[in-house]
């Protein structure tokens, strides 16, 4: 009989929850927040709980979405250097799946979680049976170092409990066929299930819409070639190898064409996260250590407008973290026509096309500088990639094509 409502549900208006730990500023954030939309655009009912919200330090688009909070007085580390983060994201997760079932009167057919999967079973004690989407950026016990025997005894239970509540949800997605198949290797005893492969889309709307600015005040005067990097200050991202690569390149060109070059390292940044506060730190200091001084302009926490300006008026996108899971950055580029050298690993290996919108480099400083050089010695090639670029997101990488089969996974989960 259970059944059998939610099936004339499903017909006439499916509603779907968003339960995530943080809705701040970073990738994971941007595909939940356009999911909801997608969704939203196709007759579901949609809602976000969070246990963090902040509509100051979010993406705009939250605002239209009902978004709702509950366990943000919960812990985010116990003590000093953010130490326990990972059992803490737990515990808050948790928290708010109780929250939702038991003391918010949310009525909804499909959860749709990701990032922390032990809030899944949570969902199997709802009276009315909850179908489970769960969307893995990436296993999160790859994301931490266990470089201690008491850091290792305390990541074994948490590692056995993501591998088991992964397997409780009725549908696996992942964000790339990088992460699918790090996806096999990691939860051996998950080998019966498939996980699917859902690219996050390009919101496109906001860079359709807005009206690049001028980079004067960004950029000093007499810079023809405008290198950008845009990524959290975080040591996991190599920011570092971006200023070694300029180091190189300094060797490459003649005094000239070297006073014409600049890069801009865009990164959010949150006060509250040491690691942001400490690598910004580190990364002002190698600047001066390499006289880079004038070569280098940092910038923390831009608007969206900001960031559109500089894809807009940068002559190619320097990223460089290694094995990234995804990495939206690259297709934000290469919408704005704006090339892009990547790392040859993890998620841009899907998006950048070698040779083609981009460059796919070894993560060494002096095949960063020969890539970044050819934008110098040919300018027109800024003008063909970023073509090129532009026409592969629409193609693969359209809002369309994510909604469709976002949609198609929530229905064939209602059936």
């Amino acid at each position: 009989m259970g059944d059998h409502n939610i099936q004339d549900k499903g017909g006439s208006r499916p509603s779907v929850l968003f339960l995530h730990p943080d809705l701040g500023v970073g990738g994971a954030e941007r595909l939940v927040l356009d999911a909801a939309l997608a969704l939203r655009a196709r007759g579901c009912a949609v809602k976000i709980w969070t246990a963090h919200y902040d509509p100051g330090h979010c993406f705009a688009e939250s605002r239209e979405l009902p978004v709702r909070c509950a366990g943000d007085w919960l812990p985010r580390s116990l003590g000093w250097g953010g130490r326990g983060a990972a059992v803490c994201a737990y515990v808050r997760m948790i928290f708010l799946a109780l929250y939702v079932l038991f003391l918010s009167d949310e009525e909804f057919d499909v959860v749709v979680c990701d990032q922390v999967s032990a809030c899944i079973p949570v969902f199997k004690l709802a009276r009315r049976r909850k179908k489970i989407l769960f969307y893995c950026h990436f296993p999160d016990l790859l994301l931490t170092k266990r470089d201690s025997f008491l850091k290792r005894l305390y990541r074994a239970p948490i590692d056995w409990l993501e591998e088991y509540t992964t397997g409780m949800a009725d549908c696996i997605l992942v964000n790339s066929r990088f992460t699918a198949a790090v996806f096999k290797e990691t939860f051996t005893s998950l080998s019966h299930r498939e996980p699917d492969v859902l690219y996050p889309s390009l919101n496109v709307t906001s860079f359709d819409s807005a009206v690049p600015e001028k980079l004067d005040d960004l950029v000093p005067k007499g810079k023809k070639f405008l290198f950008l990097s845009i990524n959290r200050y975080e040591r996991k991202k190599n920011l570092t190898l971006a200023l070694e690569a300029l180091v190189k390149l300094r060797e490459r060109l003649t005094s000239q064409d070297w006073d014409k070059v600049h890069l801009i390292m865009a990164g959010g940044y949150d006060e509250r996260v040491l690691e942001n506060v400490e690598h910004y730190q580190e990364l002002k200091k190698m600047v001066q250590q390499f006289d880079l001084d004038q070569s280098v302009t940092f910038l923390r926490s831009f608007s969206d407008k900001q960031k559109i300006s500089l894809l807009h008026g940068c002559t190619c996108v320097i990223y460089t973290p290694s094995n990234e899971h995804f990495g939206i950055v690259p297709l934000e580029a290469m919408y704005m026509q704006c090339p892009v050298i990547a790392v040859n690993s993890g998620g841009p290996v899907e998006s950048v096309v070698h040779s083609v919108t981009g460059f796919l480099c070894e993560p060494d400083p002096a095949r960063f500088s020969e890539a970044i050089e050819k934008f110098i010695h040919e300018p027109s090639l800024r003008t063909s990639m970023g073509l090129a670029g532009r026409a592969r997101v629409e193609e693969k990488f359209s809002p369309e094509a994510f909604t469709e089969q976002l949609h198609q996974y929530i229905t064939k989960l209602l059936v």
